[in-house]
């Protein structure tokens, strides 16, 4: 993406004459500095300000006599001073000790400074305590990201983190997509410098998902809401994931191996500071918890990624950024046979399978995004942003099972304990699939913010988007049962197998056979004000604006000539306001709310044939979340209580229904729903110097289809606790570790293919989960060493982590399987994951 950032300030000064006699002076200055033979009377100092972690700080108030200027969002500035001065500059910022520096220079000098910065209070993560307002006016969660390069877990990171906080639900270790207050996996933004991405179309399980987009290791802030977020971020309903990558402000290299793969991270940056760019490198095998699984199985899943972040400032208003990915996943699936166990102790009942065929899936992602910075002067700033992203996508198998499921044999002490001996169900299923998917999606981007004075901004924002998509779906499924083949149940017909013959012809199960190919243009526009003043007393904080999307949608209608076209608007205005009362007690109260439209995307245009349906309406969410925050001192360290509590109305939903992490949406808008909770969570420093975390969310959604009345959505996760916890052996400071603890009640799931939501509101077990990391730091990169192996190093550490320590036994779906006798359907779980062992080693230099 190409960003150009303009940059305009015109200091106030109450004086109309001095005001106009300073600005005169300005633009003369400005005119013979860049006068080739010109005479300067300043000098020039420049620099990025850093915390005690090396990590950019924004909006840092930089005072030089009457001149001032702030950080930006890489935590640069620049600051001219008079020349042959004795001058002292002031660094001043909210949770950071004061900086001063005193500085003379030639007339026409030009210096780089770069102050590090500490933190007022002594924390390992500024979430706990964090000065900047701008996350409390915005309900903001901010994680840091030594956090997320801790905590890894079975699938690491910023989604393992996301999991412990209050409404976010992730159900599968193996998956990376999460759920946010009743929404689906479709229903969150991510951004990375600004940049949105995306994630792959055709993924059905966990298991063929591999890494995520964001690459821990080059992260610098990681910023989330969970609701009621500004006009400014996207046209989603339910979250906004925003990521910032840093910019390097010295060489490093760091590392990152276990059994489950590794990476590597390198960053530099020029000597005159002009050009600075880091490489990502990521490699992932999940066999190790793969087949962990009840199925035994043959497995290759391959996850490699590469990623970079350059940026090259040709002066001190123009700034040139490039973001770049290339992912390639491949999946080869040849199981062997299954027994999973079930039923009760008086009654247990065993499903053995076995196995032929195989699945072979691929997918390849490139993305590419250039973003110019120009900066005109402290207050008005231009940005263009243009970015392209390509997939490829392969989903090919062919897999028969044949099954048994009956009695155990429970007899302790014979031979054949554990194994079926009476079978009530004998069958098959045959399934099929030769998918693929080819996506180009362009977007082009002007962005802009304009400082009307110290207290408001002005932001605004026109963005183009071109998807162009091309999809061939072809997939079947055939099965038996006791030699009777079984007919989908939609049709009305009257089945009496085994006891009388049927003489209808064959029908698979599930048959779907299509090609589409579709081309959506999308106008997106924002516009938004916000303002900080104060209130008698108190200190208030405003925010509105208004979203405006226009898309058309071109489809080719199978076996028919001509193109399938449609045209719709919509317009999303959304208001924050904050108030923090001058209290004795640091409190802070805010509510958000607004019109949220999701125009849909290319998956919500398919129905369940695979045929896309044009004129599927954005779905619209009226949100209303009101928020405090209680910051407090206990055992005099810092804490927060932050509690949110929000309800969703929602207008023309499109209903779908859940197979894994796969949605099929069934491209109708005949559905309203609701959702309302809340969301408490305490952090703070429980142990000195670390952070840690406990979250409690209460959330209901229910929707109603076709006026049949309301029944639990897919997402009704109704109870979730989390924790994230960290500690340290006293003695032994060296030795760390961390505890990452999830429990959901389970959502209703594991339906049959075709059945009807309203006869299947069963719930999934409970989602129980606890990973457990201990660390050995043996390079600490505050402390001094005089082994010389060890002064190599900055930091160095060796652990071993277990996931799901507890070995619940958590389940992701239900496979369906009928009893030949009574005709009736068990739901035979679908386990996840047991306990797993893993040995890691990290590594910065």
């Amino acid at each position: 993406m190409l960003e150009i950032v303009l940059h305009l300030r015109q200091p106030f000064i109450e004086n109309k004459k001095k005001h106009l006699l300073k600005l005169n002076i300005t633009l003369l200055i400005t005119l013979l500095g860049f006068s080739f033979f010109g005479i300067s009377q300043t000098a020039t100092i420049r620099g990025i300000i850093l915390d005690d972690r090396n990590l950019p700080i924004s909006g840092v108030n930089i005072k030089a006599g009457n001149n001032g200027t702030t950080t930006n969002d890489n935590g640069f500035y620049i600051i001219k001073i008079p020349s042959d001065t004795d001058i002292t500059i002031v660094y001043t910022h909210i949770g950071h000790k004061r900086v001063e520096a005193k500085f003379n220079l030639k007339n026409g000098q030009e210096i780089e400074f770069n102050p590090v910065m500490n933190v007022e209070i002594e924390q390992i993560a500024a979430v706990v305590i964090n000065g900047n307002t701008r996350q409390q006016v915005d309900g903001v969660v901010t994680i840091t990201p030594e956090v997320i390069r801790t905590i890894k877990g079975a699938q690491p990171g910023v989604e393992n983190i996301l999991k412990t906080l209050p409404g976010v639900n992730i159900s599968n270790e193996l998956s990376t997509q999460y759920s946010v207050r009743g929404g689906n996996f479709d229903e969150n933004l991510v951004y990375v410098n600004e940049i949105e991405v995306y994630r792959p179309f055709l993924i059905r399980s966990g298991q063929q998902e591999g890494l995520s987009f964001v690459n821990t290791d080059l992260v610098q802030n990681v910023d989330f809401s969970a609701g009621g977020f500004q006009a400014k971020y996207g046209d989603k309903l339910s979250s906004v994931l925003d990521i910032t990558y840093r910019n390097p402000v010295r060489f490093g290299v760091r590392a990152d191996a276990s059994l489950l793969g590794g990476s590597v991270a390198a960053e530099t940056v020029s000597k005159d500071s002009k050009f600075s760019g880091i490489v990502g490198l990521r490699y992932r095998d999940n066999s190790l918890l793969i087949n962990s699984l009840e199925t035994e199985t043959n497995v290759r899943p391959v996850f490699a990624d590469a990623q970079t972040y350059l940026t090259y400032k040709f002066s001190d208003k123009f700034h040139l950024n490039f973001l770049g990915n290339v992912s390639l996943n491949k999946y080869t699936f040849k199981p062997k046979n299954r027994q999973t166990n079930f039923g009760t102790l008086d009654e247990p009942i065993a499903l053995l399978v076995f196995y032929e065929g195989q699945e072979k899936d691929q997918y390849l992602t490139t993305f590419g995004a250039f973003k110019g910075n120009y900066f005109v002067n402290d207050d008005l700033t231009l940005k263009l942003i243009a970015s392209a992203y390509h997939t490829t996508e392969e989903e090919y198998f062919d897999i028969l099972a044949q099954y048994r499921l009956g009695e155990v044999n429970s007899n302790i002490g014979d031979e054949n304990l554990g194994e079926v001996e009476f079978s009530e169900g004998i069958g098959s299923q045959l399934t099929h699939a030769r998918n693929d998917l080819d996506a180009l999606i362009f977007n082009v981007e002007h962005k802009g913010d304009y400082k009307l004075d110290d207290e408001s901004t002005l932001e605004w924002s026109v963005k183009y988007t071109h998807e162009d998509i091309r999809d061939r779906l072809v997939e079947w499924e055939v099965i038996d049962s006791a030699g009777f083949s079984v007919r989908p149940p939609i049709f009305d017909f009257s089945n009496e197998q085994p006891y009388e013959p049927f003489e209808g012809p064959l029908v698979a199960f599930q048959n779907v056979r299509t090609t589409n190919a579709v081309q959506i243009d999308r106008l997106q526009a924002y516009a938004q004000w916000s303002k900080r003043s104060m209130l008698g007393e108190n200190e208030v904080f405003y925010n509105a604006g208004v979203r405006v999307h226009n898309w058309t949608v071109n489809s080719d209608v199978p076996n028919q000539e001509g193109v399938s076209s449609s045209t719709q608007t919509v317009f999303s205005p959304r208001a924050q306001f904050a108030i923090k009362p001058n209290w004795e007690k640091d409190m802070l109260f805010r509510i958000a709310g607004g019109v949220y439209y999701q125009p849909p995307f290319y998956r919500e245009l398919r129905d369940s044939s695979g045929v896309v349906q044009p004129d599927v309406k954005a779905q619209k969410s009226f949100h209303l979340v009101l928020g405090n925050e209680y910051s407090f001192r206990l055992w005099d360290r810092p804490f927060k209580l932050v509690s949110e509590a929000y309800y969703k109305h929602l207008s023309d939903v499109n209903p779908y229904t859940l197979e894994n992490v796969r949605i099929r949406y069934r491209a109708k808008n005949n559905a309203e729903a609701y959702a309302y909770g809340l969301d408490l969570r305490l952090n703070g420093e429980f142990v000195p110097g670390t952070e840690s975390w406990f979250s409690f969310g209460y959330l209901k959604t229910e929707e109603n289809i076709d006026d049949r009345g309301f029944i639990a959505r897919p997402t009704d996760q109704r109870l979730k606790f989390g924790i994230l916890f960290q500690d340290y052996v006293p003695n032994i400071p060296d030795l760390k570790m961390y505890l990452n603890l999830v429990y959901n009640t389970g959502v209703p799931g594991g339906s049959p293919s075709y059945a009807d939501p309203y006869d299947f509101q069963t719930r999934l077990r409970d989602y129980r989960r606890a990973d457990l990391g201990i660390s050995y730091v043996l390079v600490d990169p505050n402390k001094t060493y005089t082994s010389k192996w060890k002064q190599k190093l900055k930091e160095l550490s060796v652990g071993v982590e277990i996931f799901n320590m507890f070995n619940a036994q958590n389940t992701i779906t239900n496979t369906w399987v009928r009893d030949v006798y009574s005709k009736r359907q068990f739901a035979i779980p679908n386990f996840l994951t047991p306990r797993v062992f893993n040995v890691r080693v990290s590594t910065r230099f």
